[in-house]
Order: structure tokens, then C-alpha cells, then sequence
């Protein structure tokens, strides 16, 4: 079994910062991407940063400029360090990565997601 678990998530004030992070766990042979999505009540989930085994990012426009994403693939861990946050970025924050249990046997794993409230 592979499991991922997000933590990091809480209530900050607008302009604040939070550091999400999100651990694979179980029977991980490789991972390929690693993505946040965020779900805010009453809206579709949306994609907010993607990283690639070998590094490369990519971010929704929303985001850029305020969220960095990034990996340790020694620990099977995702980050996604949020600057500058602004009551919008309120979702409930989900990893989600295509992981390997086997050299080729893949398929795409979600976290249960974490809270994240920008509230004065």
C-alpha cells in the first residue's frame, strides 16, 4: 500500500506564510510528478503547482511569484512554501503524485488534504 500524507496546513492572516508538506509512505519504488491542487468551497479543484522527478515546476497563474513547490526525493516528500497569502488561497490543499510501487506498476495517489484559512 502507498499512502500520502499532507501536514503544514492552518489559519494565517493575510500577507503570512505557510510551508505544506506531504510525505509518500508504503511500498514506493519511484515517484514521477508531485502536484498541489486546492479545492475552495463551491469551486471545481483546480492544479496549483506541479514538480517533476527531475525538477522542473510549474504553476498556476494565480500562484506565481508567491508559491514555490519543491521536492526531496530522498525523503519521498513534496513542499509547497505560500508567501504573501491572500484570503483566496482559503482551500483545502491535496498532494497528489503518480508513484511506482513496482518498476511498472504506476498508477496516481491523493493525500486527504489539509486545511489552509487566510482570515484576519
Amino acid at each position: 500500500q502507498v499512502q500520502l500524507v499532507e501536514s503544514g496546513g492552518g489559519l494565517v492572516q493575510p500577507g503570512g506564510s505557510l510551508r505544506l508538506s506531504c510525505a509518500a509512505s508504503g511500498s514506493v519504488f519511484s515517484i514521477n510528478a508531485m502536484n498541489w491542487h486546492r479545492q475552495a468551497p463551491g469551486k471545481q479543484r483546480e492544479l496549483v503547482a506541479t514538480i517533476t522527478s527531475g525538477g522542473s515546476t510549474n504553476y498556476a497563474d494565480s500562484v506565481k511569484g508567491r508559491f514555490t513547490i519543491s521536492r526531496d526525493n530522498a525523503k519521498n516528500t513534496v513542499y509547497l512554501q505560500m508567501n504573501s497569502l491572500k484570503a483566496e488561497d482559503t482551500a483545502v490543499y491535496y498532494c497528489n503524485a503518480f508513484i511506482f510501487r513496482t518498476m511498472v506498476a504506476g498508477e496516481h495517489y491523493w493525500g486527504r488534504g489539509t486545511q489552509v484559512t487566510v482570515s484576519s
